[in-house]
């Protein structure tokens, strides 16, 4: 008898396929000896959309809504098909005993694989391979251990209702809007709120005021004095402090020390590296998680990313030093290392489904790795190989003064061990008790200024102090944003579109606070916990669908569409609308019956000008496409693929002139005669 083993997707299976011994493959599966591994696409199945339960349901108008299902059903998703019959074939097979669910492992990866059984009606054997690293030692491990699916059961319950929330909500709420306002207008649950918090922080910086302030400093060679009411409205008053004060003498009146331990920060969970990357490189969040799913997967040289947890488990400590040997080829610093004094970070009770980010145990292949997946997986070893460090530790001095009637403080501090940080250039100063000292004093002008624009790490931040989505889902939520023109990036700065603070006014304000959507991801969590029903969660999440588009039906809010243009469709002469998209800028028509559509500006291709070699654009005639150059206005006919394949490129044409060249110098005369005399 053999297990089926479900990965998540090929490139999983490929890998479980080799350490399994299953080296016979097919077209959707690889077997051995006791083992089949099959695949998914990620999903293979999902929620079936409005017109599957009713074709009444498939026209967007307000008697339709809310839509409401009586049970939620599964179906395929396009190009799945063929995979998915082949995996049930699979599943029903005389000689399988059990199937072994090896997708990702987490809420999204247990919701791939049981839907695809739910949906083939597979109701036999199931385990769960539950491993945190892909490395050939951790799959071994991880069969060698298998659990039995049920201790899952309430996962995949929390994310079944994850996904039935969102289409009641977000499915309901956008069709209402949609509908009312005549425009593709899309909120949901967890995006609309996180679009709020970016939309809150901007009001606060065009409702800001600056004010000018005259700031004293007072400093005894070079080191800043801490005194109170050093900032002052106006340069008079700043003055009159100063004079005050410089006609004072300064004594030393008390010095205490005591002695500062500070122990190297724990590990990086997902949330935390996405906003490192952030500020480090510039990196999205979306960016970042592509590269660490990378590493994982690809490389295999760290562990599960989609972690929110900082922590290991305790058993992980006799391991330690395998995962250290493994790094020190490429870190020098790692060789000398060898126990472990962030003793904290060893905590069961902290650690959730997956350990903070670590390296594995296998040796990175650094040139195998780009240039931003080295920063990446740098970033990791650098906090692991903290672990390793000893603490910081330094004698804080705080030196009281007294200036006249006045207490000022100056601190000092002398490093005793610089442990896990950089070590620095640090000016000491010699302080006796009554001393008499001689203080700098300058006035400098300052404007205030309001809290800085959102970016994807403070917004990160926010998002998960809320509870709103998880460490595997909130990359994919601001993407999101951005990609239905409600929200852009500035730089790294984050703002809110026309569209999307329309969209704030819009949508019902229970959606627009985090509080209600915070309230719903503790719910899941609880689901996920065992300790709330999915039956009872989703029940209330029909009420509320119900209950916000009635808001919307019964709304006098008023709408103006920001990207109308004033240019006429060619086809029916309606306006035309600009929509932005990741292939550029778009005019498409604002009757929804007419489907025309061309980019707003020309799309350069790669096609050179045959007389000032600069890029063509190509742009559509009656007869089709064609390439123009803005410079000489030459055009050119775009080559069907037979033409393409009968034209020869330079690089070919040199290849071949090269080829000939050398042959007619092996073939001269000269050549033919020494080769003759053997010479």
């Amino acid at each position: 008898m053999k297990q089926l083993v479900i990965a998540e997707k090929p490139s999983v299976a490929k890998d479980l396929a080799r350490v399994l011994g299953a080296n016979q493959k097919t077209k959707s599966y690889y077997e051995g000896k006791h083992v089949i591994v099959t695949w998914g696409y990620g999903h293979l199945v999902g929620l079936m959309m409005p017109e599957d339960y009713n074709q009444a349901w498939k026209n967007w108008s307000m008697e339709t809504l809310p839509l409401i299902p009586k049970y939620f059903k599964l179906k395929p998703l396009p190009k799945t098909k063929g995979q998915l019959s082949a995996i049930k074939k699979l599943a029903f097979r005389k000689d399988i005993s059990e199937v072994v669910i090896a997708t990702d492992a987490g809420r999204e990866g247990e919701l791939v694989a049981r839907w695809i059984l739910d949906y083939i009606g597979y109701h036999g054997k199931m385990k769960r391979l539950w491993i945190s690293s892909q490395t050939d030692q951790a799959i071994k491990e991880g069969f060698r251990h298998l659990k039995p699916s049920k201790a899952y059961d309430d996962l995949y319950a929390s994310a079944k209702a994850r996904a039935k929330a969102d289409w009641l909500i977000g499915l309901n709420v956008s069709r209402a809007l949609t509908v009312k306002y005549a425009d593709q207008l899309a909120a949901g649950r967890v995006q609309t709120p996180t679009l709020a918090m970016v939309r809150a922080r901007e009001k606060e910086i065009e409702t800001f005021t600056p004010k000018a302030y005259y700031q004293l400093k007072v400093t005894y060679k070079g080191h800043p004095i801490q005194l109170e009411h050093t900032r002052f409205s106006t340069v008079e008053k700043a003055e009159e402090k100063m004079r005050a004060l410089q006609n004072q003498q300064v004594k030393v009146v008390e010095i205490k020390e005591k002695i500062k331990k500070q122990y190297a920060p724990l590990l990086y969970d997902l949330t935390e590296l996405q906003q490192v990357a952030n500020q480090r490189f510039g990196f999205s969040a979306k960016k970042t998680l592509n590269l660490v799913q990378s590493l994982y997967e690809r490389h295999k040289i760290v562990s599960y990313p989609r972690t929110n947890s900082k922590y290991l488990p305790k058993d992980m400590e006799k391991v330690m030093k395998e995962h250290l040997k493994a790094i020190s080829g490429v870190f020098e610093e790692a060789r000398s290392l060898n126990k472990i004094h962030q003793r904290a970070v060893f905590n069961d009770k902290k650690v959730t489904d997956h350990y903070g980010l670590i390296p594995t145990e296998k040796a990175p292949n650094v040139d195998k790795l780009s240039s931003d997946e080295w920063k990446i997986y740098q970033t990791i070893v650098e906090r692991f190989i903290g672990l390793f460090k000893k603490p910081y530790e330094a004698i804080e001095q705080k030196v009281k003064l007294k200036i006249g009637k006045e207490i000022a403080t100056l601190t000092q501090i002398h490093v005793n061990e610089w442990g896990f940080k950089k070590k620095e250039v640090v000016s000491e100063l010699s302080i006796h008790k009554d001393q008499m000292l001689s203080l700098q004093y300058q006035i400098e002008k300052g404007m205030t200024l309001p809290k800085p624009r959102l970016n994807e790490s403070t917004l990160l931040s926010k998002m998960e102090h809320h509870h709103l989505g998880t460490p595997a889902t909130r990359a994919e939520i601001i993407e999101k944003l951005i990609s239905s023109d409600m929200m852009e990036r500035q730089g790294k700065d984050l703002i809110v579109t026309p569209k999307g603070k329309q969209l704030l006014t819009l949508v019902n304000p229970s959606l627009v606070t985090p509080e209600l959507t915070e309230e719903w991801e503790l719910h899941l969590q609880k689901i996920e916990k065992g300790k709330e029903s999915e039956k009872a969660f989703i029940h209330r999440m029909k009420q509320e669908a119900k209950t916000l588009v009635t808001e919307i039906k019964e709304s006098d809010k008023t709408y103006k569409d920001f990207s109308m243009t004033q240019k006429r469709c060619p086809e029916c002469q309606s306006f035309l609308k600009e929509k932005k998209t990741k292939q550029g800028a778009f005019y498409v028509c604002s009757n929804t019956e007419c489907t025309y559509k061309r980019r707003k500006d020309p799309k350069v291709s790669n096609h050179r000008c045959p007389e000032c070699h600069k890029k063509m654009i190509i742009l559509e005639g009656k007869n089709g496409a064609y390439f123009k150059c803005q410079q000489c206005a030459i055009t050119e006919k775009i080559p069907n693929k037979k033409e393409k394949q009968k034209k020869m490129t330079k690089s070919e044409e040199k290849r071949l002139m090269k080829k000939y060249s050398e042959k007619e110098i092996f073939e001269s005369p000269l050549a033919a005669a020494l080769k003759d005399l053997n010479l």
